[in-house]
């Protein structure tokens, strides 16, 4: 998403972040396969490492995009009272038909290319309705 802003001219007007509902990860590289793929589109992935989701998020940004199910579930259970931050899922948002990002580990060597290219598209979308609102 933030190479796609700084294309579309808005990186200085939208702040985006990337954050997991989980502890699991936190400070690790994306998988080396992501890394890959992404790369192999211009994306550079090399400085990015993994954080949780915190409170102050909810209030510092004013919309926060799930995944899946699951993660939106998770999101709306952190969510904390002063929270303003509208939630939903990524896809739906970026007006895909599918709601939920497969899982590329379980997609087979193509997984991941048909991961980004849903994401990318989405992005896409989601930048013309930012677009919008600005």
């Amino acid at each position: 998403m933030r190479h796609k802003l700084q294309l579309a001219g808005l990186a200085d007007r939208v702040q985006v972040d990337s954050a997991g509902t989980g502890a699991w990860h936190i400070g690790k590289a994306p998988d080396p396969r992501t890394r890959a793929v992404a790369e192999g589109r211009g994306y550079a992935l090399h400085d990015l490492r993994a954080r949780q989701v915190q409170a102050d998020d909810f209030a510092r940004f004013d919309l926060i995009l799930a995944m899946d199910h699951d993660n939106l579930s998770t999101l709306r259970s952190l969510r904390p009272a002063h929270g303003n931050a509208e939630l939903d899922l990524f896809l739906r948002r970026g007006g895909l038909a599918e709601e939920e990002v497969p899982d590329p580990y379980y997609g087979g060597a193509d997984g991941f290319e048909r991961v980004l290219d849903m994401i990318e598209l989405a992005c896409d979308r989601l930048i013309e309705q930012i677009r919008g609102r600005l």
